[in-house]
Formats: structure tokens, sequence, C-alpha cells
């Protein structure tokens, strides 16, 4: 039995010779579209509600959205430069996180079909998702903030990928 050493984690994530395919920025954009349609009404809330008491304590909770809201800015784009995807001869790499790191390998011979989404901040913003739906009931194949024409490419050649590879079992 030979062994060629310890692996280092970052190598898991990393595999040798693989080019990413970064997903658009517009993803972070957006995120940070939908956190700030969640805090600014509660910034605002806050800032009344501390206003019309007049107590000093009350505003420490207009001081916590606003840092939620500046760690997010901080933290929304480093997560979606972490996020990208790979095309292999037999399988799709799917990267994401920064401090928690998750690498999803899908077989194309394991792909049943292929859904692109586009919500309306999606939408408003030119982006869409791949979902990849494998034999595996819980499989979080999915490629968030794709450009609309990147998603139909990757969704076409995806599927045929996968038929490709049913024809050959």
């Amino acid at each position: 039995m030979t062994s060629s050493g310890p692996v280092s984690t970052d190598a898991l994530f990393q595999p040798a010779d693989i080019v990413w395919t970064p997903v658009s920025p517009r993803l972070a954009a957006a995120r940070l579209t939908v956190a700030a349609i969640v805090l600014v009404p509660l910034l605002v809330a806050g800032v009344v509600w501390a206003v019309l008491t007049g107590a000093a304590a009350v505003w420490t909770a207009p001081a916590a959205v606003l840092a939620v809201g500046v760690w997010l800015g901080w933290l929304v784009p480093r997560q979606v430069r972490a996020v990208g995807y790979a095309e292999r001869a037999d399988d799709l790499l799917i990267r994401r996180g920064i401090m928690f790191k998750t690498l999803v390998v899908v077989p194309y011979g394991r792909m049943q079909y292929v859904d692109v989404n586009a919500g309306p901040v999606d939408r408003s913003f030119g982006i869409a998702a791949v979902q990849l739906h494998t034999a595996a009931p819980n499989t979080d194949a999915s490629i968030h903030g794709l450009r609309p024409e990147e998603a139909a490419r990757l969704r076409d050649r995806l599927a045929s990928r996968g038929e490709a590879r049913l024809a050959g079992l």
C-alpha cells in the first residue's frame, strides 16, 4: 500500500487542473438588494422607535440592524466570488463557501433532468439558476447567478451529456 502523504483540506476543494467558471457578480447585487428590502424597514422602524421613546438603550436595535447590513455588505460579495462550476468529461463540479466549503460532484449519468429558474429579483438583475435533479433526492446541485444565455447553454449541454451517459448504460 502506497501513500502520497496527507492531503490538505484545500486540495479537497481545489482539484488539480480545473478551470472554474465563476457566476455573475450580479448575484451579489441581487442578494444585497433582498437584504436591503428586509433590513431598511427594520432600520427605519428602529430609528423611529428610538426617537419616539427617547431612551438611549433603544438605539441598540437600529445599531444592530446597521451592523448586520454592513456585515452582509462585506460577506455577500466574498461568498459570490467563491461560487463556481467546472465541466469535466464525466461530471460537473460545483463549489461554494468560504468558511464552510462545499464541493458537489454530479456525474452526468446520474442526472435525470435540468431546470432553469429565475424569480422576480433574479430577472430584474438579469440572472438565472440551473438546478440539477439526480437519482439522489438530497443532492443540492444548483448554480445560482448565471446570465440567462449561460444558463440556457449549460442546461442544454448538461441535458445532452446526461442523455449520452444514460444511453451508454
